[in-house]
């Protein structure tokens, strides 16, 4: 079972959203507050790791999709992964001409976790929305609010 979560905003996020609502924080994301763009600061959103772990003791691979394109940030969110104790698990990001459907479609994990892109455009911004028909209709889509995390996902992967 291969799970793919997305990394900044499902899983992770800056250091300075850190004790705000999530109205405040898609806010600093558009009001472009500095530590967004500090990778090498970001957090644990909730108890991901935790939630991670247990997935993986499920059973699960885990497949982490970053925002990030430049080889420097690539290596800066896999170290905050590895920082924090997240499980092992490929980082995966788009490559030359790629976008987030072409990676999905390219790797097709079982289930992918993202955000619902609020502050980015909705919906409409969403991996699972462009992806084929197709793909869609073998992997199972959970989108989980913006910086809300994963912790309300059930603890056993092998869970209706």
């Amino acid at each position: 079972m291969k799970i793919m979560v997305f990394t900044e905003g499902t899983i992770t996020m800056h250091r300075n959203a850190a004790g705000h609502l999530r109205t405040e924080i898609i806010e600093q994301i558009k009001g472009e507050e500095p530590s967004v763009k500090e990778y090498e600061s970001y957090i644990p959103i909730g108890d991901a790791v935790k939630k991670l772990t247990s997935w993986v003791n499920d059973g699960a691979e885990i497949l982490y999709l970053t925002s990030r394109r430049k080889p420097v940030e690539i290596e800066v969110m896999r170290s905050v992964l590895k920082q924090y104790g997240f499980p092992d698990g490929q980082l995966l990001f788009r490559r030359e001409g790629e976008e987030y459907k072409n990676v999905v479609e390219r790797v097709m994990p079982n289930i992918l976790i993202e955000d619902d892109c609020e502050s980015i455009g909705g919906t409409e911004a969403m991996t699972i929305t462009h992806v084929s028909s197709e793909t869609k209709a073998k992997i199972k889509s959970i989108s989980v609010p913006e910086f809300g995390g994963v912790d309300h996902l059930d603890d056993k992967i092998s869970a209706p």
